[in-house]
């Protein structure tokens, strides 16, 4: 049966290198890896089996850096601990366990545990006693020691908000500006991965290759219907959109009512996920936005983008917008 959320992507990082880094108790060969090489056809992804020791660990991981240099590192849970320390890469850091043995001692992650994938030496378990625990604390402790005003900008943090294993949010953004919440559990499925992870790795590409995209201004009035709940199909459009566009959120300014600022920022986080973060901007003179298009209800001067009507005959329904840029092809 076909997968409605996973779909290919061979033209974003393409013939460019992925390391992803797997969390406790984990493997190489695990179902994120699959889904790398299922969406990134044309991108080698390496993903190696951790060992036990952290130290050694770490070394390993450092070592694949020096040899492989990928273009982008993405670590889950306790893999987000090790690749917010290998500095000098950009980096995603999924639901990092930032302090993994606190984590591991919370959860009974002690005594014998079971690798929950196969590994390439066909070990199937592993025993966590008192001086391991020390020694993922002394690791876990190295933390944000390398970074400067570059790495602060090369790191990304996504963090679920139903993640009920850590919740390391707080710490990660006293260092790092690029703090995330997305809409998922601590384990990233096929959906979360699609929905808030995607949208990161098209900004990274898009800045390691220049990249421009054109960009589509859409007025929150288009988006939600008298009941402020998302009007039909606007969330599967941009979705769509961002594929091939640079999409941004206008909302009039809050100057007057700062609590509409905070229940736009809101609502566009609750209904739009990642694809808001960072794209939203607020002001009362739509006309000066400098972009390619403006999607909005009514106008109320020219605009130096091209105007699309949300509403009228032409542009009735979010259906008919999607058509309208499907044809455009990605101009």
């Amino acid at each position: 049966m076909e997968n409605p959320y996973v779909k290919q992507f061979p033209d974003l990082l393409n013939g460019k290198t992925i390391m992803y880094v797997h969390g406790f108790g984990s493997s190489g060969q695990s179902g994120t890896v699959t889904r790398l090489r299922t969406v990134f056809p044309n991108t080698k992804v390496v993903a190696p089996d951790l060992p036990i020791d952290p130290f050694e660990a770490m070394t390993l991981l450092k070592q694949l850096c020096d040899d492989e240099k990928p273009a982008l590192i993405l670590g889950t849970s306790m893999g987000g601990m090790y690749a917010e320390q290998l500095y000098g890469f950009d980096r995603i850091c999924m639901n990092p366990a930032l302090c993994i043995a606190d984590t591991m001692q919370a959860h009974g992650m002690t005594g014998t545990q079971e690798f929950q994938n196969p590994r390439l030496d066909g070990v199937q378990q592993f025993y966590v006693d008192k001086a391991l625990v020390k020694a993922y604390r002394t690791v876990s402790e190295q933390r944000f020691s390398g970074i400067n005003e570059e790495e602060r900008q090369r790191v990304f943090g996504l963090f679920g908000d139903k993640d009920e294993v850590v919740d390391t949010f707080d710490m990660f953004q006293e260092h790092y500006p690029n703090a995330i919440h997305f809409h998922g559990e601590h384990r990233m499925d096929d959906r979360s991965f699609m929905h808030s992870v995607m949208p990161v790795i098209r900004w990274i590409d898009d800045r390691q290759e220049g990249r421009q995209r054109p960009i589509i201004y859409i007025g929150v009035e288009c988006l939600w219907d008298a009941y402020r709940k998302p009007t039909s199909s606007s969330q599967k459009t941009v979705r769509q959109l961002i594929e091939n566009y640079q999409v941004y959120f206008v909302a009039p300014s809050p100057s007057s009512c700062p609590k509409d600022y905070a229940d736009v920022v809101a609502w566009l986080s609750e209904y739009f996920d990642v694809m808001a973060w960072g794209h939203t901007v607020f002001t009362n003179q739509r006309h000066l936005l400098y972009g390619d298009y403006l999607i909005e209800k009514e106008a109320t001067r020219d605009s130096m983008a091209t105007r699309l009507e949300f509403g009228s005959d032409t542009f009735k329904t979010w259906e008919m917008v999607l058509d309208y840029f499907s044809l455009l092809g990605g101009q």
